[in-house]
């Protein structure tokens, strides 16, 4: 049976130490950390991500500020927020809450936070530092990041010589991740939908990570015997044994079968979820620190 890997119990880790790098920052300058999270429109999954990101970040002991916005927000008033926020000293990270209205460019907002405050880590200045090893000065994405926390709490900080299968190629996820397991050396395979016999190149992988939005693609036969499985899908599917209409969270493995043949695995929900907020609130910090020239926490 799997060793169960428990995204609670990780997270949780993280915070702790966030919070103790917010209080021991302010005791030193008297500085709070800040964050200012932006919702557009009453997406009721986007409220509710928002909602969590602010509780967070009071829990943590931060300047905590929410901007929610009209759906019907032009361009150009959300830009001019964004602008208004990069020249706010007490604000160390900015976070515009995805999707987006259709009607907005998401990227255009996204690139004009200021690379520093990009605490989401999608900005071209810090993917572009991902991209070339440089893991000390940018700001990293925060589910990618957190997913490499739990895999270094199986497998160590050193991966050399194990293989890696990142399923999945997005901006989002898949790139920043494949380079997150570069830069701890592990030799990394990027698949994706159009990857001849993905299953047998799954099989090779003693790390496989999975981010490909399909419910449960993923099965016992993909998986090599004694690996570490890491599923960062979250899809919502009917679950009738609940009773009608009920539905339930399944990730991209088929957890029941895949279980039995992994060394480690993490579930969904409680796996690589919790990670993602943990994630926001450390590199929140870290933004904080390195504006006020301090050393920032490594996590």
């Amino acid at each position: 049976m799997a060793h169960i890997i428990n995204g609670v119990e990780a997270a949780a880790a993280v915070i702790d130490k966030v919070k103790s790098s917010a209080s021991a920052l302010q005791a030193d300058t008297g500085v709070q950390t800040g964050l200012a999270v932006v919702l557009v429109g009453e997406d009721p999954a986007s409220q509710a991500y928002v909602g969590a990101k602010s509780k967070m970040a009071k829990e943590c002991g931060f300047k905590s500020v929410q901007h929610s916005l009209p759906a019907d927000t032009t361009q150009k008033d959300l830009l001019a927020l964004v602008d208004e926020l990069n020249g706010d000293p007490s604000i160390h990270g900015i976070l515009v809450q995805l999707p987006l209205p259709k009607h907005l460019d998401s990227e255009a907002v996204i690139q004009s936070i200021l690379p520093e405050k990009d605490v989401d880590g999608l900005h071209v200045v810090n993917a572009g530092k991902l991209a070339t090893g440089d893991i000390d000065t940018g700001l990293i994405s925060c589910t990618p990041a957190g997913a490499l926390i739990l895999v270094r709490s199986v497998r160590g900080e050193d991966l050399s010589g194990l293989n890696a299968v990142v399923i999945g190629r997005s901006n989002l996820f898949g790139k920043p991740m494949a380079q997150l397991l570069l830069t701890r050396n592990a030799t990394v395979t990027t698949a994706h939908s159009r990857t001849k016999d993905l299953a047998g190149v799954c099989a090779t992988a003693d790390i496989l990570v999975a981010a490909v939005g399909r419910p449960e693609m993923v099965k016992a036969d993909w998986v090599k015997p004694g690996a570490t499985v890491i599923d960062v899908g979250i899809n919502r599917v009917p679950a009738p044994e609940k009773g009608e209409g009920k539905t339930k969270l399944v990730g991209d493995c088929d957890f029941a079968s895949c279980e039995p043949v992994a060394g480690a695995i993490t579930p969904v929900p409680k796996g690589v979820g919790p990670m993602t907020i943990a994630m926001l609130m450390a590199n929140t910090v870290i933004a904080a620190h390195r504006k006020l020239g301090k050393t920032a926490p490594k996590f």
